[in-house]
C-alpha cells in the first residue's frame, strides 16, 4: 500500500502539473489514467487483506460496517467537493488536493505498529502458480464463489444507474437538479444503512438468508423504479438499491474474509475485484444495449427480473449460503 499510495499520489501530482501548464495533449491524460487504474488494481487487494490483521475477529463485521460508512461518505462528499473546487480555483487545484490528500494515508500507514508478522510460507508469492493457485481456491469453496457470482450478477443486471439521465429528462422531466438529486439517492441509501450495520452486523444470525433477501430486494426496487413514473418513488427506489446493495456487501465481505486464510487473501481479493469491476461495467454495456433496442423502462426492469434470477439460481445451486449463520463465523474464526 505504500508503494501503490505513493505512486497514486505522484500520478495525481503530475496531472495537475499538467492542467496547471495548460497541456492540449490529451496523451499525457490516457497515459496518467491508466497508471492509476494500475495502481488502483495493486491498492485495492492490499487494503482489504489488511483489515483483518487490524482487528480481533470478533469484531471484524463492525469494522467492515465502519469501513462502509466511510466509503460511503467519502462517495457522497468527494465529488461534491470536487466540483466546488473545480467551479472554484479551478480543475488543476482538484488534482492537487487530491495528491495531498494520498499523504495522509502515507502517513497513517507509516503511523501503524505491532501488526503480527506473516510467516515465510505467507510471503508474497507473484508468480503463475501463486494465481492458479488463488482462482482454485475460490472455484472450489462454495461459499465464496457463490458470493462472487450473486454480485457479479446483481450489477450485471441491475445496472440501473446508467440510465438515471434518460429517466429524468424523458420520463419523469426532473430537469438536471432533479437528475442529481436522483444520482444521490444510492449513496444517501447506502450511508444511513451502513451507519446502522455498524452496531448491528454482529448480531446478525441468518447471515446467509439476510444476504440473499438483500439482493432480491436489489432486485424488487430496481424493478419498480424501472416502472415509475413519480419523482419521489424512483428517489425512494434508488435510496434503497443503495440501502439493499450496501446490506449484501457487508455480510459478503464478512464471510470472505472469514473464511480465506491469510495466505490466500490477496489473491481472493484480487480474483474479487475481477467480478466487482466486471459486474458493472458490462451491466451498463448491457443496459445501453437493451435500451437502445427495446427503451430505458424495458432495460431496467428486466435488469431486475434478471438479477431475481440469477438470485433463485444461486439460492438453489449453495444450499450453503442459503443456511449460513453467525454461529458459522465463530467456527471459521475458532478454524484460524
Amino acid at each position: 500500500m505504500l508503494v501503490t499510495q505513493s505512486g497514486m499520489a505522484v500520478v495525481a501530482g503530475l496531472l495537475a502539473l499538467t492542467a496547471f501548464l495548460g497541456a492540449r495533449s490529451l496523451w499525457p491524460v490516457y497515459l496518467l489514467a491508466a497508471c492509476s487504474s494500475a495502481f488502483g488494481s495493486f491498492d485495492a487487494p492490499a487494503r482489504q487483506s489488511l483489515i483483518p490483521n487490524l482487528v480481533p475477529r470478533a469484531l471484524l463485521p463492525n469494522a467492515i460496517g465502519l469501513n462502509t460508512i466511510m466509503f460511503e461518505v467519502a462517495a457522497v462528499l468527494g465529488p461534491a467537493l470536487g466540483g466546488l473546487v473545480i467551479a472554484g480555483p479551478g480543475v488543476a487545484w482538484a488534482y492537487a488536493l487530491n495528491a495531498i490528500s494520498f499523504l495522509f494515508v502515507i502517513w497513517a500507514l507509516l503511523e501503524m505498529r505491532d501488526l503480527p508478522e506473516r510467516a515465510p510460507s505467507e510471503k508474497a508469492d507473484i508468480s503463475l502458480r501463486a494465481a492458479r493457485e488463488g482462482l482454485r481456491f475460490v472455484f472450489q469453496a462454495p461459499l465464496i464463489r457463490s458470493t462472487m457470482l450473486l454480485d457479479f450478477f446483481a450489477t450485471f443486471f441491475a445496472s440501473a444507474t446508467a440510465l438515471l439521465p434518460i429517466f429524468a429528462q424523458d420520463i419523469l422531466r426532473v430537469g438536471a437538479r432533479g437528475y442529481g438529486l436522483l444520482s444521490a439517492a444510492p449513496a444517501v441509501g447506502a450511508m444511513i444503512t451502513s451507519a446502522a450495520l455498524v452496531p448491528l452486523a454482529s448480531r446478525i444470525r441468518r447471515r446467509g438468508a439476510t444476504m440473499l433477501w438483500a439482493v432480491a430486494g436489489y432486485g424488487i426496487t430496481t424493478i419498480v423504479f424501472g416502472l415509475s413514473h413519480n419523482f419521489w418513488l424512483t428517489f425512494l427506489c434508488l435510496a434503497l438499491t443503495g440501502a439493499t446493495d450496501t446490506v449484501s456487501m457487508v455480510i459478503r465481505h464478512i464471510i470472505r474474509q472469514l473464511h480465506t486464510p491469510d495466505a490466500m487473501r490477496g489473491r481472493m481479493t484480487s480474483v474479487n475485484m475481477i467480478f466487482f469491476m466486471g459486474g458493472p461495467q458490462l451491466g451498463e454495456l448491457e443496459a445501453g444495449v437493451v435500451a437502445n433496442l427495446f427503451g430505458a423502462v424495458v432495460s431496467v426492469v428486466t435488469g431486475g427480473i434478471g438479477c431475481l434470477a440469477a438470485t433463485a439460481w444461486v439460492t438453489a445451486r449453495t444450499p450453503q449460503l442459503r443456511r449460513y449463520t453467525r454461529e458459522n463465523d465463530a467456527a471459521a474464526a475458532a478454524a484460524e
